[in-house]
């Protein structure tokens, strides 16, 4: 009896830890079974959602080339379009301003003139507030001569402007965007009669000032006013074109009648 009962709890024993063995086989098998599935799904959801960038280009890497010459000579220009304007006219006597460009912003009708040849400091007054930028057409009097877009020269950024006297002989004033100083003032030689006549006619048309001109095209899109010119507007009267670079380093140009201020055309470069 006492045999029998040693053999049977012997096989209670073993039949005890046989199943144990089983259980943990299977447990076993399902935890790798679990977390070959889990790992399965992260790896296709990897294959679906995107990593995200660390890293984003610059805000200048972003700009183009004409953006990136538009922000270099604004940032520099201290002299604002309202002051140029009033120093350029103050230099001939009763003229009335034709046009005024600041040089190096997307122009190419500039005259070739020397840079100014002495630096000054900034005389504090306030930096640019328009937006316009420079049209590159021809002046009405029909005098510009074609020359390559340049940039700020050492001495910094120059306000180029043209005045007439009533008669319509054009004078070219040069301003030192930084400090204000007029570094050049000229009659120009070329002009013949007709150039003198036709730019009389076009003023004797304008009855708005480039000042307001610029103040309707600033009131459209804010920014920095760059170029204002007086033109014929195709046999349809007479406009004041006004450029705008705005806070994108864009720039507008607009088409504004000199006789009543509406804009008559809006053209935004891409570039």
């Amino acid at each position: 009896m006492n045999s029998a009962s040693s053999r049977s709890r012997t096989l209670k024993t073993v039949g005890a830890l046989g199943m144990a063995a089983a259980t943990a086989v299977l447990m076993t098998g399902c935890g790798q079974s679990s977390d070959s599935a889990t790992s399965a799904a992260t790896s296709e959801a990897a294959k679906v959602v995107p990593q995200k960038q660390t890293t984003s280009p610059s805000a200048s890497a972003q700009l183009t080339e004409d953006q990136q010459e538009r922000k270099k000579v604004l940032d520099a220009t201290k002299v604002t379009f309202d002051d140029a304007a009033t120093t350029a006219t103050g230099e001939v006597a009763g003229g009335k301003l034709v046009d005024l460009d600041l040089e190096g912003v997307d122009d190419d009708d500039n005259d070739q003139s020397p840079s100014p040849t002495g630096s000054g400091s900034p005389t504090g007054s306030a930096s640019p507030t328009g937006t316009a930028s420079p049209t590159g057409s021809a002046s009405p009097s029909g005098t510009g001569t074609s020359s390559p877009s340049a940039s700020p020269g050492a001495d910094g950024p120059v306000w180029a402007a043209e005045v007439a006297e009533k008669d319509g002989t054009i004078h070219t004033v040069r301003i030192n965007a930084v400090d204000g100083k007029v570094i050049e003032a000229r009659v120009d030689a070329d002009q013949n009669a007709d150039d003198k006549k036709q730019t009389a006619d076009l003023l004797a048309q304008a009855t708005q000032t480039p000042q307001q001109a610029a103040k309707v095209a600033t009131e459209k899109k804010k920014g920095t006013v760059t170029s204002v010119g007086l033109d014929d507007n195709e046999g349809n009267g007479v406009i004041w074109q006004v450029d705008v670079v705005g806070s994108d380093w864009k720039k507008t140009t607009f088409d504004v009648d000199a006789k009543n201020d509406t804009i008559v055309r809006e053209e935004t470069d891409k570039d």
